[in-house]
């Protein structure tokens, strides 16, 4: 596995912890909202470029800065624009102030190859710890050519 072409590592625990390349919190909306997108870009001199897209069918604000997302959809991107990788869940509650999405319900994330897809049940995603753990049921397809293993 090349560094530069993955920008994501596995963590083989009870569950997966998948590192996400962002910055910054996503500025979802405080209020009440349908159809909603939140992008992160890249630093200079790439600053046009996409970096992470949050999008949500609907957001809904809950006590101490927290949103009700219904269809979340994280998307990453390289700098050229390439998707690397795509989350989705159909529930979960984002903390603004620190950067936390988390659901007991299911969710997926797929590379922007197709060639690796995770899903399982019950998520935690620290963004500005780079984390994402999925706790239970989880089922991994990695097709062949994803990852290069060296001999000993």
């Amino acid at each position: 596995m090349k560094p530069a072409t993955r920008k994501f590592y596995l963590i083989l625990t009870a569950g997966i912890g998948l590192s996400v390349l962002t910055d910054h919190a996503q500025q979802v909306p405080v209020g009440h909202a349908t159809d909603f997108v939140s992008s992160t870009y890249f630093e200079p001199p790439n600053e046009q470029q996409v970096k992470l897209k949050l999008s949500g069918a609907e957001a809904l604000p809950l006590p101490g800065g927290v949103q009700d997302i219904r269809q979340l959809k994280i998307e990453t991107f390289e700098v050229t624009g390439k998707t690397e990788m795509i989350v989705r869940a159909p529930q979960c509650n984002f903390s603004l102030l620190d950067g936390v999405a988390n659901s007991t319900g299911h969710m997926e994330l797929q590379s922007g190859d197709g060639k690796f897809h995770v899903q399982g049940d019950g998520f935690l995603w620290r963004q500005n710890d780079q984390l994402l753990i999925i706790s239970n049921n989880v089922h991994t397809v990695i097709k062949s050519g994803v990852l290069q293993f060296s001999p000993p």
